[in-house]
């Protein structure tokens, strides 16, 4: 496989973020992981993605398990400039898994939403860690999978 440069705003605690590392890794790709949590992108950088990605800034923002609520996210009408200032403060509000690929950017959820931003196949058999199969034993893609 070609020499792809591939990016990670990577969580290891969020199995949906392992998933997807591990499928871009059975695509034989190494890709540069970055712990979002410890080293949150800039604002400017963040802006590009959500640009690039063809998202709005605030589709990137998680609301389970992060401060969005209590810090008033869920106002539709803050500006970007307030949404982008929290993340900094709190990392854990952007979503994960963000990846990007010369194909694009993307929030990766499910985790085989990866595949469409990675080389075509073929690649062989992948389960999710829970089981569910991604790509089937004659290396095809698994509706829903």
């Amino acid at each position: 496989m070609p020499d792809t440069d591939v990016v990670i705003y990577h969580n290891p605690d969020c199995g949906t973020s392992r998933n997807t590392l591990a499928l871009i890794r059975h695509a034989g790709i190494e890709p540069h992981v970055v712990p979002y949590l410890a080293l949150p992108p800039a604002a400017a950088l963040l802006t590009r993605l959500a640009r690039r990605a063809g998202v709005p800034l605030r589709a990137l923002l998680r609301e389970k398990g992060t401060p969005y609520r209590d810090l008033g996210l869920d106002d539709p009408s803050l500006p970007d400039a307030a949404l982008l200032a929290a993340v900094g403060h709190h990392p854990i509000l952007l979503n994960r898994p963000l990846v990007v690929t010369p194909l694009g950017v993307r929030l990766c959820r499910p985790s085989e939403a990866v595949l469409d931003l990675l080389p075509p196949g073929p690649y062989g058999f992948f389960a999710k860690e829970d089981g569910e199969v991604v790509i089937d034993h004659a290396g095809r893609r698994v509706a829903g999978g």
